[in-house]
Order: structure tokens, then sequence, then C-alpha cells
């Protein structure tokens, strides 16, 4: 499977719409941005998960709904409402590197504490309807972290485990670190689902020659640097998905220009101010600028205009 992965910000309804439109199939499934269990009534939550919402998806891809936080009585609370929404699993976030996360114990902030880990999935394993994932870093600190939450994690009947094997404080900076990951994918005993610097076909096809006991990827930032990664992955490697490869190829978007040229234009329809769209055009336009041809001081005068309509004519002039 080709799993998009959760990125605050950038995965939400109108990117995975956008890119279910002009590549439907492509991914098998997507885990949404997370919803934090902080900051906002459980009980009246329409604002706080308005990206999950089903009315809100339509024509969309698959989606999993992403939990954040370790508050117990308000994760049941979230996993069953999702739960009645018609989401049979949700995925429990701790791979979070973001500081003002992590320094709460949520995110990846927990993997030092494996005690409060089994702790959380005791109450609430019991409770929740939906099934549970969860994805993981190799730790907050150390990757040796990882070590303490395996037992933890195979104790209990998760659906799957998504691994980013980096550690929180690292960011998205350095390498993942595959030794490590070698070191403990024969401990775990649930589905492993692979997520980090998948970039090019040459990545995927590491990561499969690596550790042939995956058969999963999820892709995060690989899938903006260069929109058609999915479907060039399903075509070369169609062995891996049944040997169907890409599913039903001419309804496809032709390019990635295409795709970026109809995120774009979604973006001028969001009901927001004119520089909220400009931000998340310049958001999207720092990773999908890659997959396009031009100089880069070309591509940094989108970032320096300010008007809405500067911003979009410049990227028109190079995404055409």
């Amino acid at each position: 499977m080709l799993i998009l992965a959760p990125m605050q910000g950038l995965t939400e309804v109108l990117f995975r719409k956008t890119y279910e439109t002009c590549y439907p199939g492509a991914f098998d499934y997507a885990v949404s941005p997370f919803v934090s269990l902080t900051h906002g009534n459980l009980h009246d939550a329409e604002k706080k998960i308005h990206d999950v919402l089903p009315e809100v998806n339509q024509d969309s891809m698959v989606v999993v709904p992403q939990i954040l936080g370790h508050e117990k009585e308000e994760f049941v609370d979230l996993a069953n409402r999702f739960y009645e929404l018609g989401y049979s699993e949700v995925n429990w976030n701790m791979g979070c590197p973001m500081r003002r996360v992590a320094h709460k114990h949520r995110g990846s902030g927990i993997l030092p504490y494996p005690e409060e880990v089994r702790d959380i999935l005791t109450h609430v394993m019991t409770r929740i309807r939906p099934k549970l994932s969860v994805k993981v870093r190799l730790g907050y600190y150390s990757p040796d972290e990882i070590d303490h939450i395996i037992p933890v994690l195979n104790d209990f009947p998760l659906k799957d485990i998504t691994i980013h094997p980096r550690i929180g404080k690292q960011q998205y900076s350095g390498r993942p670190d595959l030794e490590k990951l070698a070191q403990i994918v024969p401990e775990i005993r649930h589905r492993i689902i692979y997520n980090g610097d998948i970039c090019t076909t040459y990545d995927y096809k590491k990561i499969m020659q690596l550790f042939p006991s995956i058969k999963d990827v999820m892709i995060g930032r690989g899938v903006l640097y260069n929109p058609t990664l999915p479907l060039q992955i399903r075509n070369q490697f169609s062995a891996d998905f049944g040997g169907e490869g890409t599913p039903d190829p001419s309804s496809h978007c032709t390019s990635a220009a295409e795709f970026v040229i109809q995120l774009m234009n979604n973006i001028l329809q969001m009901n927001v101010s004119d520089q909220a769209k400009g931000r998340k055009m310049k958001e999207y336009w720092c990773l999908a600028s890659r997959s396009l041809p031009g100089t880069e001081e070309r591509k940094r005068r989108v970032l320096h205009a300010s008007a809405l309509d500067e911003i979009f004519n410049r990227i028109l002039e190079i995404a055409k």
C-alpha cells in the first residue's frame, strides 16, 4: 500500500481532494493531520474536526483521522466520535517532533516515557470502538527509546505501527536511521508501515530491498516535491501492488505542473482572506516548485510577491 502522510497545514482536505481528482487511486488512503485533544471542547467539535467530517471529504481519498495528545478520557471521547462518523480506525500521533508539542509529552515527546504510553493504551484500548494504529519515531532524545516502547506496543492489539526512523530532536534533518530500524523490525509483532524520505522511486526500492517484511510505505514531503511519485512507484514496481500497476492512468493529470495549477486554483476558492490564501499558496510553493522547471531566482519571485494576484500569476508563469 501507498499511504499519504499527515502533514500539518499541508495534507488537509483541500490537498487530498485536489490530489484524488488529479491522480485517482494513486494513494490507498491518507492519515489526516492531527486533531489535538487540547484547545477546544470535544463535545462541540465541528470546527475542531472539520477536516475529517464525512460531508467535507466527499470526492476525497479515504482518510484515517489522527489524534494528538495524552488526555485519556478526551482520547476515548474523540475516538468514539470518529467511530460515530463512520471511521473504523483512528491513528495516535506519537511522532510529531515540534518542540512546543513534544515538551508536553505529546507526539514524539511521549516516547521517553514508556509507562505513560502503557497507561494510556491500557485505558483507551478497552473503551474505544474503532481500531487503533500508531505513528512513532525512534524516540525524542535518543533512538534507544524505541527499545522500551516496542514491548509496550506489542502488548496491545494495534492495527499497525508506522515508523519514521528519526528522533524528535532531529525534526526532519539528517538521514533516517535505517540501521536502528533493522535492529527493531524483528522485535515488532504488528504490521509495520515505513515513513521517511521517500522522495524518488530509488528511495522506495531501497526500503523494499532492505526490509522485505515491510510491504507498506507512507509518503509525505516526497509527494509535494513530485506529485507523480506514487504513480511512478506503482508503474515501476507493479508486482508490489498485485500486478495492477497504476489504476486508470487515462484519468490522471499529465504533469506535475497541471496538479500545481489545480491546487492553486482550489486555494483561490477557499472562504478565507486573500492574505490567508497567499500564505497557503506560498507554503505549498516552497515544496511543489521543486517539480517544476525554471531557475531558482524565478521561483523565489513567487515568495517575494505580496498581492494575491501577483503570487498566483507568478506561479502560472512557471507552471504553464
